[in-house]
């Protein structure tokens, strides 16, 4: 399964590339997050792999995730034209998931930010997930996108909200 989700926020670049490399600021967006800790590597560098733990629900979903890109590796003074990519693996139970980023300039102070996902499953389970809500994981991937918009914008923290 694959698909893209886009989001345009309203800040520069290389303001919106530094908030979602943070991160200490994950918590603060990523709906759900209980755990994203470096087993190996340093945060959010090239070939780092960590351990996340992610609330569904009632249910709690452990995986490994890996970069597999960051470009550039200096994400200060990033060249006007150029594309940031950010790229991970991630493998759980049952799934493997590639989550390819692309943040370009929309604007002077608009940036376009690009989803592509695509996920692969094994076990009767996930494979029955996979067919029967492919819709859901569209709709996580831009709710997750929707709250880090409201996060880097007006400050919004996901924890705070009720219900």
């Amino acid at each position: 399964m694959r698909y893209t989700v886009s989001i345009e926020i309203a800040l520069p670049r290389e303001k919106v590339v530094r908030l979602l490399a943070d991160p200490a600021h994950l918590p603060k967006w990523l709906r759900g997050l209980v755990l994203h800790e470096p087993l190996s590597g340093e945060h959010g560098q090239l070939g780092t792999k960590s351990r996340v733990v992610m609330q569904m629900g009632r249910r709690k979903i452990e995986c490994t995730e890996t970069i597999t890109r960051r470009e550039p590796a200096d994400l200060r003074e990033i060249p006007k034209t150029s594309v940031v990519h950010f790229d991970r693996e991630i493998v759980g139970e049952g799934m493997w998931s590639a989550v390819r980023d692309r943040l370009t300039e929309a604007g002077p102070d608009t940036t376009l930010w690009e989803s592509e996902n695509e996920y692969r499953f094994s076990g009767l389970l996930m494979k029955l997930v996979g067919l029967l809500m492919p819709g859901a994981f569209r709709k996580q991937s831009q709710q997750h996108m929707q709250d880090f918009k409201a996060f880097a914008e007006q400050g919004k923290d996901v924890r705070d909200a009720t219900g």
